[in-house]
């Protein structure tokens, strides 16, 4: 990569339509995110799953994170093409299966595919950056990642409150089939052009085996915490055996001790995402459950912390000469005051058109921090290894997602219900207040190479 990167490198002819393509495949999943999070109690009450309230996450981050090792492998070695489309025909499997679910385990099962498709298409993205964008250039291509939720912000979560209070929760699924499609058939061109990959060096033994041994292990704890009895204390401990060797080998070596650069760098990310995950999930529960919003109403603060995440983005793309550290730093500080504003809205005395407030700060936070820790991990990669450090960030972040959500679940099975989650959400906000504040004391200057 050189440095020497016009301005507008990124609608440059060369670079335009892959620009394009990448954008309009983040734009797909943006939608589903934002749509699934609003119908989620809706679709749960219907299908009588209300006891398995987070699994539809859950689920959807373990099958990422295998995901994320095997695409990162394959991009290593192929070129991102192959995975693009592979996480597009998944994604859209998926998204038929979960609009058509009779029952909640079809619902997981589509979940479990658009998993695979949504992190497949992740890494695949993220090396396109690396091959085709100078380095000056990548905080905007990152950036264009964050722009593609403006749209889906604008419009998924009211159209998916719509849809599920006058139509029926499915066609949050079904309605994206087409645009699906077409994301296929415009980033045609655009994968046509990308360079040849490097010559593959070797690479780690066993990670598909470690990926899905850390997937077991996750769903094991989570089970095992969210259904307490004799029997599933052996099955949580038995998923903790098989989980912390399967992380030594996904993550990059003092991971989980915070080593600086790299190690610290990846850890970062599986907390600020992490934190961000395990409360936005619980968002439009806690708004109708103990405010009485309804469906369209509880998505709002959805799209405005959404809005709130792609203009936060808007700083570290335009500023490439200030160190990604600072944006990081104060990214994390962001979310840590987010998450102690849902506390207003989660406590059965507080506001809940506090949380615009609150989840735009969050959403700021995000967009300051998620996009300087991936321009950081290229930054610290060799080309050989994009793929697998791209993958070892995503897998942080699917692994954090997931326990943090589990830990939701946990809390709202021991604490509250779905019906009454008060008591629960409070003492959630205030846990990730202090994930997001334990991040900012383990990424400061001198520890993250810039």
């Amino acid at each position: 990569m050189t440095d020497a990167a016009p301005k507008g490198a990124l609608w440059t002819p060369r670079n335009r339509a892959v620009s394009v393509g990448m954008a309009l495949l983040v734009t797909l999943v943006a939608f589903e995110n934002l749509g699934v999070n609003t119908a989620m109690p809706r679709m749960v009450a219907e299908l009588r799953g209300e006891a398995l309230y987070s699994w539809p996450f859950t689920v959807f981050l373990v099958t990422s994170l295998i995901a994320n090792v095997l695409a990162g492998r394959l991009c290593d070695t192929r070129g991102p093409a192959f995975g693009l489309y592979t996480g597009v025909a998944l994604f859209l499997v998926g998204l038929v299966v979960a609009g058509t679910a009779s029952s909640m385990w079809t619902l997981l099962a589509g979940r479990a595919l658009q998993g695979f498709g949504g992190g497949t298409l992740a890494i695949a993205i993220y090396v396109m950056i690396a091959y085709v964008y100078p380095e000056r250039s990548q905080p905007a291509a990152f950036g264009l990642l964050s722009t593609a939720w403006v749209l889906p912000s604008l419009v998924g979560p009211v159209a998916a409150g719509l849809l599920t209070e006058h139509v029926s929760w499915r066609w949050v699924f079904l309605g994206l089939v087409p645009l699906a499609l077409l994301g296929a058939v415009l980033l045609f061109p655009a994968v046509r052009r990308l360079p040849e990959p490097q010559e593959a060096q070797p690479g780690k033994r066993g990670l598909v085996v470690a990926a899905l041994a850390a997937a077991a292990g996750i769903s094991a704890l989570t089970w095992a915490a969210e259904h307490p009895s004799v029997g599933t204390v052996l099955l949580g401990v038995a998923g903790l055996v098989v989980l912390a060797p399967a992380l030594l080998r996904l993550l990059p070596k003092g991971t989980l001790l915070a080593r600086p650069g790299l190690p610290v760098t990846v850890l970062a990310r599986g907390l600020l995402a992490g934190a961000f995950t395990a409360i936005e999930v619980y968002v439009t529960l806690t708004l109708t459950a103990i405010h009485g919003y309804t469906p369209v109403a509880a998505g709002l603060p959805l799209t405005i912390g959404a809005l709130a995440w792609s203009t936060g983005a808007l700083l570290p793309a335009r500023n490439v000469d200030v160190p990604r550290i600072v944006f990081v730093r104060w990214g994390l500080v962001l979310l840590a005051v987010g998450a102690v504003g849902m506390v207003v809205v989660a406590a059965t005395w507080g506001w809940g058109w506090f949380a615009f407030v609150a989840w735009s700060v969050a959403g700021m936070g995000m967009g300051l921090a998620y996009s300087s820790l991936s321009v950081l991990t290229l930054r610290l990669s060799a080309p050989h290894e994009q793929g697998a450090n791209a993958a070892s960030l995503q897998v942080s972040e699917r692994v954090f997602s997931a326990l943090l959500v589990g830990a939701g679940g946990v809390l709202l099975n021991l604490l509250a219900t779905p019906e009454h989650p008060s008591s629960a959400m409070v003492v959630l906000d205030i846990a990730m207040a202090g994930v997001a504040l334990l991040g900012v004391f383990l990424v400061r200057p001198g520890r993250v190479a810039d």
